[in-house]
């Protein structure tokens, strides 16, 4: 799927999960829209209440995620009550697309698709679905293959890059920096927001760790879109990708 294909709709399935969240003035920019960062956010709050409605949490309790697309038609502004729902695009026996589309009260709408893996902890690798989750996941999705093909690439200039400091609470379980943490990066970086509506692809090639002096290399396109990377030294991090749709 390249960086401008539309994501697949909501299916009429009972496995399309469904809750309503409310958010806080922290959580919002300076024109009231929610934030990435905050969208980002929202997405491991329903994953996780999804997995538990799904009766798939205490199997399948550690995930990664790999790549994030979030698509802005029309900006969420507090104190819209936000829809949240939340199905399966596309799996394989260890890996899924996870679809969540956002709905305002006040016609708000953002739609998002992410690439997530369930991990082992012990081995510290992929970790294969049960066949109840498996069956569960594909039926809302008729793609049952689903590989990893990275969008982006490295588009970094020779200027010197821009320090993103880490702070301690941005670490997970696994002792990495946690995926919302990106967004804050890709936040600051563009300053103001878009005014129209855009699409914003965070993709994480490798982990940044408590330590890591990260600084962030960005370039602004003929296009008005942004290019931005994650690195340590020469060391690539995350890829970042935001532009018009």
């Amino acid at each position: 799927m390249p960086p401008g294909h539309p994501l697949p709709p909501v299916p009429e399935h009972e496995n399309v999960y469904e809750t309503s969240l409310r958010f806080a003035g922290s959580e919002i920019d300076e024109d009231y829209r929610l934030r990435l960062d905050a969208i980002a956010r929202f997405l491991e709050i329903i994953g996780l209440e999804h997995l538990e409605d799904a009766n798939a949490f205490e199997t399948h309790p550690h995930w990664i995620v790999r790549r994030t697309v979030i698509d802005v038609i029309e900006p969420i502004k507090f104190p819209e009550v936000v829809r949240l729902q939340r199905w399966c695009s596309g799996v394989s026996p260890r890996w899924c697309n996870m679809r969540v589309r956002l709905e305002g009260s006040d016609g708000g709408l953002v739609e998002t698709e992410a690439f997530w893996i369930n991990m082992n902890m012990e081995t510290k690798g992929p970790s294969r679905f049960t066949d109840y989750f498996f069956d569960y996941l594909g039926a809302t999705t008729t793609e049952h293959r689903l590989r990893w093909r990275p969008w982006l690439t490295d588009s970094r200039s020779d200027e010197p890059g821009v320090v993103f400091p880490l702070r301690r609470t941005d670490l997970d379980h696994f002792e990495h920096i946690n995926n919302t943490a990106y967004w804050h990066g890709v936040q600051q970086t563009l300053d103001t927001m878009p005014e129209s509506s855009y699409r914003a692809i965070v993709e994480y090639v490798k982990a940044i760790t408590w330590g890591d002096e990260v600084r962030i290399h960005s370039r602004r396109a003929d296009d008005d879109s942004v290019e931005m990377t994650f690195a340590v030294d020469d060391d690539v991090r995350a890829l970042v990708h935001v532009g018009p749709l």
